[in-house]
């Protein structure tokens, strides 16, 4: 209680894809209490959005829970916190004028309409330019000749909204700004040459950019990102007691914070995370022998350069597949808690053939570069003779929520010789003990070790970030930071992959891979 009252705190708060939270962590980086607000990605006129009336009222109801939190364990509310950290998906578009209007709806991450322009940024940077990133976005919206784009003042991510908003700053941390623009690691600013071939680009459109006017400033970790103000406060809280003046570290996307909640922003390390996307991260000793599209090239967030395989699709399909048990259930008279579905189901596949025994699952809610999957189509197939049992279709579903960053890692693994000792794994595909990690580590043949973070990584990640900000000593790098003041000591739970698990997983990728045809067919038929 002593922390809370005299506002030596840390908040932490991360926008996912179904979920805002707020974290509050003490000077122990242990966690006091959370709040949090259940929101949902819309598809309206063929664009993947959340409305920003939303991300206001989801972060003051996720603050309001956590402040209630708080009072009911500790006999207070919080007036003060020592640091903030805001951190959201990563990529995307959103854009304003001189006057911090909106000037389109938010793109998010999810939208795959960018084909064009990232082909031709990609050709003339000779640099993958993934088709979720915000300088693809813009640069189509310049080849669609959007009336807009003439009046953009700024351009950013969600992180650096929400902290533009609390603090008046534009900025970025490195992590989230090389979503958006590739990074010269050397410099740890964007690339100059690449500005400039840019803004070459967009003159000989018939729109001329200055890009770096536009673009946020990134920052590394530990620096100085801006002050809580007045208004901002109130943002947060509603009820006013909040007061202003908190410091607050340079905003990251849940890439770079998922890299801090399972400590591996050094070289050598490696993190996956799976949730409604999928990714892993490698951190990097020299670079890649070549462009690949599949593979796109961030920083952590002390801006070393990390591959990346990142997937539009994990659990989403499998979420939708266990609702509708939930709702059979429900209409059977029965009454099962959500957590308690989704382990009993999760179990379940426990119990199936190790390779599903011909089940075939390919859960595309939208489209999936890494396998050219253009939209979005769900497909469950199987042979006549294949054994569709409960715990063949349940582990066809979860082998189907990393198949696709199978098929990404293999580049990196077999072509380009990455070493891969073992991965982090956080994110909801993990909350259920040990099913999520046991498959993970059959499918990618490495042991996969999750924390006790696994399920809520991001938001204790950021405030992390923000603790490190507000206390760091004097030339003290985040690996430092992280090994010596927040995982020392911390319990950790691997596990290696099983081989006959392998060997399952192997027939069924296979299986997966010959039957991407259909998909791609569904994908531009249906």
């Amino acid at each position: 209680m002593k922390s809370i009252v005299e506002g030596k705190t840390a908040l932490g708060i991360e926008l996912g894809s179904t979920r805002i939270k707020a974290m509050l962590i003490d000077n122990d980086h242990k966690t006091l209490a959370q709040g949090s607000f259940e929101w949902e990605n819309r598809l309206e006129n063929g664009v993947w959005t959340y409305h920003i009336d939303d991300v206001w009222k989801g972060l003051a109801c996720a603050y309001k829970e956590l402040n209630s939190n708080v009072m009911s364990r500790y006999g207070v509310k919080i007036e003060k916190v020592g640091a903030i950290g805001i951190s959201a998906m990563m990529h995307g578009y959103l854009v304003f004028d001189k006057n911090g209007r909106q000037l389109d709806v938010f793109r998010t991450w999810r939208n795959t309409n960018t084909e064009a322009a990232a082909k031709k940024l990609g050709a003339e940077f000779n640099f993958n330019i993934p088709l979720r990133w915000s300088i693809a976005h813009l640069y189509q919206s310049i080849l669609n000749n959007e009336a807009h784009v003439n009046q953009i003042a700024f351009i950013t991510t969600l992180s650096g909204y929400v902290h533009w908003k609390l603090c008046g700053k534009k900025v970025l941390g490195i992590g989230d700004a090389s979503g958006m623009f590739p990074i010269d690691s050397e410099k740890n600013d964007y690339d100059s040459t690449m500005i400039l071939q840019f803004e070459k680009l967009s003159a000989e459109s018939g729109f001329p950019v200055v890009l770096r006017e536009i673009l946020p400033k990134p920052l590394c970790a530990g620096e100085s990102a801006g002050i809580l103000t007045e208004e901002g406060a109130k943002l947060l809280d509603v009820e006013g007691r909040l007061g202003p003046g908190a410091p607050l570290c340079p905003p990251e996307g849940d890439a770079g914070t998922g890299m801090v909640a399972t400590n591996s922003v050094a070289a050598r390390t490696g993190n996956v995370s799976a949730g409604t996307s999928i990714f892993a991260m490698l951190v990097l000793e020299k670079p890649l022998s070549r462009v690949w599209p599949e593979i796109d090239m961030v920083t952590t967030p002390n801006g070393r350069p990390v591959a990346m395989v990142h997937c539009n699709n994990c659990t989403s399909d499998l979420d939708a597949w266990v609702k509708l048990f939930g709702e059979a259930l429900g209409r059977s008279g029965a009454s099962v808690e959500k957590t308690a579905l989704y382990d009993m189901l999760y179990f379940a596949a426990l119990e199936g053939e190790a390779d599903c025994g011909g089940v075939l699952s390919y859960n595309y809610v939208s489209g999936e570069p890494v396998t050219e999957i253009e939209n979005g189509r769900p497909l469950l197939m199987r042979l006549p003779d294949s054994r569709f049992s409960l715990a063949n279709f349940m582990r066809a579903l979860i082998f189907s929520s990393v198949a696709s960053l199978r098929i990404g890692m293999d580049i990196l693994t077999e072509n380009e010789k990455v070493k891969i000792a073992s991965l982090k794994a956080h994110g909801g595909l993990f909350k259920t003990s040990g099913v999520g990690q046991r498959l993970m580590a059959a499918a990618l043949g490495v042991p996969v070790s999750v924390m006790e973070s696994a399920g809520e990584g991001g938001a204790w990640g950021i405030a992390i970030l923000a603790m490190f900000a507000a206390k760091k000593e004097s030339g003290e790098s985040l690996e430092s930071y992280l090994e010596k003041k927040v995982f020392s000591g911390a319990p950790v739970n691997s596990l290696s992959p099983d081989s006959a698990e392998c060997a399952g997983f192997e027939a069924y990728i296979k299986r997966y891979r010959d039957g991407l045809a259909a998909a791609r067919a569904a994908a531009r038929v249906v």
